[in-house]
């Protein structure tokens, strides 16, 4: 297995329509209907190398949930058992070789039918895994990034159901990360309809002001796994934390902003539009809960067993 030097990925065995076939042997046709118009649903899931050398999937099951979920809101019947999609989730990792990486199982409509309507075409299923560092950075992770607002407004909720991870709901996504890289930031966080803050352009978004930690509610943001994570870990370490609207302006006098997600773990924002958030730097509050996530990815934290799913 190896990443290949343009940022692309490469491996030995990925799993298509219910068997392992060789990685460069899963193409599709050219007319798959989820190329040309999006509707498909995926999801990011993470293994980490746990304290006593084994390998454990972090809250398998809950991702695999949310994809079944995100298929129901878009009028799609995923064609297997969650448990088949969980083992071949697994398996792709024992059979790629990587004791860490990164899954991403993707369920979209075949070729057939074009135009809007995809008509009877087939709903495809692959699981796919590959190694992935910090998406952030490392140094991200210790120091922090830089983030802008962007100038486009996430998904409101009845224009996107925003519970569902959809493929081309991530064109928004990507516009607004596209836009801050070149305007020399490392991510953007994204306002609403009404101006509100939703979300970064792949994590949720959290605010430490005087030792209360705050997150936008769950109707205008993606409900994350690692966001509910955290705030578990925020409760059980003896912080409030509240479900609350939370405005620009919140954002720019906070102590500290931290984002979370599968692929971003739990990364520290030290500037937001030039302005420095805190001390400029990592705070205290997301060092803590940082270093509790990863003891609890790890397999470090008593009573949290159930969330480790063991190659």
């Amino acid at each position: 297995m190896a990443s290949k030097a343009d940022g692309g990925v490469s491996g030995e065995e990925i799993w298509l329509d219910g068997e392992f076939i060789p990685w460069d042997e899963a193409n599709v046709h050219i007319l798959t209907h989820t190329l040309h118009y999006g509707l498909g649903v995926f999801e990011g899931i993470r293994c980490y190398r746990t304290h006593d050398d084994r390998s454990a999937v972090f809250r398998l099951s809950e991702h695999m949930r949310r994809l079944y979920d995100s298929a129901k809101i878009n009028f799609m019947d995923i064609p297997f058992e969650q448990a088949v999609l969980e083992e071949a989730a697994t398996e792709s990792l024992r059979r790629n070789g990587l004791a860490e990486g990164y899954v991403r199982p993707i369920a979209f409509i075949g070729d057939g039918a074009m135009g809007l309507h995809p008509g009877n075409n087939a709903i495809r299923v692959a699981v796919i895994s590959w190694p992935w560092g910090k998406y952030l950075g490392e140094e991200g992770m210790e120091r922090g990034i830089s983030a802008k607002i962007s100038t486009f407004s996430r998904h409101f909720v009845n224009s996107k159901m925003t519970n569902g991870k959809t493929c081309g709901d991530y064109v928004n996504s990507i516009l607004a990360k596209r836009e801050a890289l070149l305007d020399g930031f490392d991510e953007a966080i994204m306002l609403d309809s009404t101006g509100l803050v939703s979300e970064a352009t792949g994590e949720n978004v959290f605010v430490v002001r005087d030792g209360v930690i705050s997150t936008p509610e769950r109707y205008s943001v993606l409900d994350g796994i690692t966001r509910a994570t955290l705030i578990e870990l925020a409760k059980t370490e003896g912080y409030e934390v509240v479900e609350r609207a939370v405005t620009r302006d919140d954002l720019y006098i906070a102590d500290e902003i931290f984002l979370t997600g599968t692929a971003a773990e739990v990364t520290p924002i030290r500037s937001l539009d030039h302005r420095a958030i805190g001390a400029g730097r990592r705070g205290p509050v997301a060092e803590k809960l940082q270093a509790k996530y990863f003891d609890l990815v790890s397999g470090k934290l008593p009573g949290y067993e159930g969330w480790l799913s063991y190659l």
